[in-house]
């Protein structure tokens, strides 16, 4: 056979990544917090990019002048028509709401009214501002909270006269956690501050009895000691049940009776004792505040029966593309990389704005589809989520799923039963015994928390009763899925559990 060169001309398809599309990806995955930093870094970069804040000015701009980030103004006749699904009693008319202006004005509104006030306070001065010295500050009516560093200073100061004491307690302080436990060695201090080991554990032994009781502690043993100390109650059969933690944590409780030769009521109390303690006092200073989540998506109920569903404006970036620049700037440009920039600009910035609305567009269709799925959890509770996939939301609005779990990760909805994942509402299905529905496992799981808290003391239900329980219910499923529910939501085991209320504990 003879190898010559030849010419073939071959049509195939392939999908090609490109800039635009790989942009678009990364945005769709994005949650509204996110994107908002992204936002903001494209409209460093790009000149041509501009964001809409509130009221324009008043020079007329065309339609292709302005084009901005508007998902609630962009909902078409496919969304129109899923919101009239959800709420079959609503007219068309009444489902397109411009969000926009009912927001703004009611804006108007609040903002006219605090200026009338404003107006009217001042009007009462006689017209004319009053700052006399004897008004109330309200910066100095402002209570500071203390923090741990702050309180253990104020009595370090106090109980220790000597200045080297006094380096060595505020050396401690600084190797504390975030417990209020003392991390590092002793012996290190020692070295560092030149100075003999048992002085570093003379000034410990003195600050471990600082307030909050508990502090400085260097193991949960000396922690609850300290706090037994300081309660009077460190005696002998207290102090072996603390060398014992290990028993205690296994709910060997004959063992621990024989150690510290006390009978079950005896040590029933001692345990009461050890609980009603605190193994973090550093937490009792503890006061930042936890952020809540900031969800993306806005549920709630209409009136005449159904859902509304839209994006949280608050937290959505809205940009436009800033034409008239561009033309005028284009004008102007006189060498072809110029011109080659500007275009290159105007065209990402043009696909920003449609990836965009895009990502808005796609974000109601999932979430609309999972309350329409999930209706029943949002009317009934968790008992009545239904087992749902991927797959069932991609094929019902006709995306694929690679695209779903895009848009359903890191992304929060708010409802009237509070905020959730979109991720929570996919749950595997468990099979039901008497050939009905299948049921979703967080159903289950959430069911057998329900068994076990209404057990009584003298009937502790095991797996295998569980399990019997559940199928004449009707579901169908084996004992190790319920010992794997009942491990993740953190519950004993049928033998520790009957150890606990047998002591009350």
């Amino acid at each position: 056979m003879a190898l010559t060169p030849r010419l073939d001309l071959r049509q195939t398809q392939a999908l090609v990544m490109t800039p635009q599309l790989q942009q678009a990806i990364k945005l769709l995955q994005l949650s509204n917090i996110e994107l908002s930093t992204f936002v903001e870094q494209e409209l460093e970069q790009n000149p041509l990019l501009e964001r809409e804040d509130g009221e324009r000015e008043s020079n007329p701009v065309d339609g292709e002048e302005r084009q901005a980030l508007e998902p609630e103004r962009h909902d078409g006749a496919e969304d129109s028509a899923q919101m009239m699904d959800l709420a079959p009693g609503l007219a068309e008319s009444d489902l397109d709401i411009d969000v926009d202006n009912q927001w703004n004005n009611d804006s108007v509104s609040d903002v006219d009214s605090g200026e009338s006030a404003s107006l009217s306070s001042w009007s009462g001065r006689g017209g004319r501002a009053d700052f006399a010295d004897d008004d109330a500050n309200l910066e100095l009516t402002i209570a500071r909270e203390i923090s741990l560093r702050d309180h253990l200073l104020g009595q370090l100061n106090v109980d220790f006269t000597d200045p080297g004491d006094r380096l060595i307690g505020l050396h401690l302080i600084t190797m504390l956690d975030e417990a209020g436990w003392l991390s590092g060695d002793l012996g290190d201090v020692a070295q560092r501050l030149a100075c003999p080991p048992e002085r570093v554990a003379a000034v410990l032994e003195r600050m471990q009895r600082f307030d909050p009781p508990g502090i400085f502690a260097r193991s949960l043993k000396e922690c609850l000691a300290i706090q037994l100390r300081d309660l009077n109650r460190l005696d002998p059969a207290m102090q072996t049940l603390l060398d014992n933690l290990e028993l205690l944590a296994r709910r060997e409780l004959s063992a621990l009776m024989r150690l510290c030769r006390v009978d079950g009521e005896d040590l029933a109390q001692m345990i009461a004792e050890i609980r009603a303690l605190n193994p973090k006092p550093a937490l009792a200073f503890d006061h930042t505040v936890s952020q809540p989540v900031t969800p993306d998506v806005l549920m709630r109920p209409v009136a005449s029966g159904g859902w509304l569903i839209e994006l949280n404006n608050d937290t959505l970036p809205r940009v436009l593309v800033n034409t008239r620049y561009y033309a005028k700037v284009n004008q102007a440009a006189r060498s072809k990389e110029d011109r080659r920039f500007l275009t290159e600009r105007y065209q990402s910035a043009n696909w920003l704005v449609k990836s965009l609305h895009q990502r808005a567009t796609t974000i109601l269709k999932v979430a609309t589809e999972i309350v329409r799925q999930q209706e029943a959890f949002f009317q009934h509770g968790v008992a009545h989520l239904r087992p749902l996939v991927l797959r069932d939301i991609a094929l019902a609005i006709g995306m694929h799923e690679s695209t779903v779990s895009r848009v359903t990760s890191g992304k929060y909805i708010a409802t009237p039963r509070g905020i959730y994942e979109l991720k929570y509402f996919f749950t595997q299905a468990i099979a039901a015994s008497l050939g009905g529905d299948s049921h979703s496992a967080e159903s289950v799981r959430h069911r057998i928390k329900a068994l076990i808290d209404a057990e009584r003391p003298d009937d502790i239900l095991s797996d295998d009763r569980l399990v019997e329980m559940l199928r004449q219910e009707g579901v169908d499923i084996a004992r190790r899925t319920v010992a794997k529910y009942r491990e993740s939501l953190k519950i004993a085991s049928s033998v520790q559990r009957r150890r606990e209320k047998a002591i009350g504990m």
